[in-house]
């Protein structure tokens, strides 16, 4: 019975065994490939499931080739404050897997290059961003860019302008969260219309002003060669 029994025992394991097998194999296949998949990061350099932009990094990104940064008294207006430079600088603060939210810190917005079209202004002195740096969001549907006041203060903005009528200084600040979009075809940043009131300065400045400006390509200077930043 022993003898008998044996060989058809080793049978009936080698066929448990071969079944086994493949469902083991697709298990680990599925199971390695969701695990890659959890580990994408939100922030990514180079493209798509890139290596991920670690904790630390700077990022930056000057205006987009050939626009410019606008402070207009109306929603989509022509009339305002116009600037040919703005650096954008950031530095990241959390990177977690997508989807999620990838933190950063805008530790630099600055502006030059400024001309006014303003009746009776004469030129720019200055235009700066006040009570950095601001608490940056990015990631999730749609993939905005949500900025939110820091310790400082409320996101602000001033203009010094020369005019017929002496210097004027105009503050203004942004009343909860600056918003805009992420674009990777372009790594680029984009803010249409982000509405500003008057919160000091001469009365002869506008009650409210609106923000338009796209940055790109937002790099990850932190990396050799600062290859361009995506988010997933």
């Amino acid at each position: 019975m022993r003898t008998r029994t044996f060989p058809a025992l080793v049978a009936v394991a080698a066929v448990l065994t071969a079944g086994a097998a493949p469902a083991s194999a697709s298990a680990s296949v599925a199971f390695a490939a969701s695990r890659t998949a959890a580990e994408v990061s939100v922030l990514t350099t180079g493209g798509a499931g890139g290596p991920a932009v670690a904790v630390g990094d700077v990022l930056v990104a000057p205006l987009a080739a050939g626009s410019r940064a606008t402070f207009s008294s109306t929603a989509d207006g022509s009339t305002g404050v116009s600037c040919g430079v703005s650096p954008f600088t950031a530095r990241v603060l959390g990177n977690p897997a997508a989807p999620g939210t990838a933190t950063e810190s805008l530790t630099g917005l600055t502006f030059g290059s400024c001309t006014a079209n303003v009746t009776g202004v004469t030129s720019v002195r200055s235009l700066t961003v006040g009570n950095l740096a601001y608490h940056v969001a990015v990631g999730g549907a749609g993939l905005p860019v949500v900025l939110t006041p820091g310790a400082a203060g409320p996101i602000q903005a001033s203009a010094v302008l020369n005019s017929w009528f002496g210097t004027l200084t105009c503050t203004y600040q942004l009343s909860g969260a600056f918003t805009g979009t992420a674009d990777n075809a372009t790594h680029s940043l984009a803010f249409r219309n982000e509405r500003f009131v008057k919160s000091g300065g001469s009365g002869l400045c506008p009650g409210e002003g609106y923000f338009s400006a796209t940055y790109g390509p937002l790099v990850d200077t932190s990396r050799a060669g600062s290859p361009p930043v995506h988010v997933n």
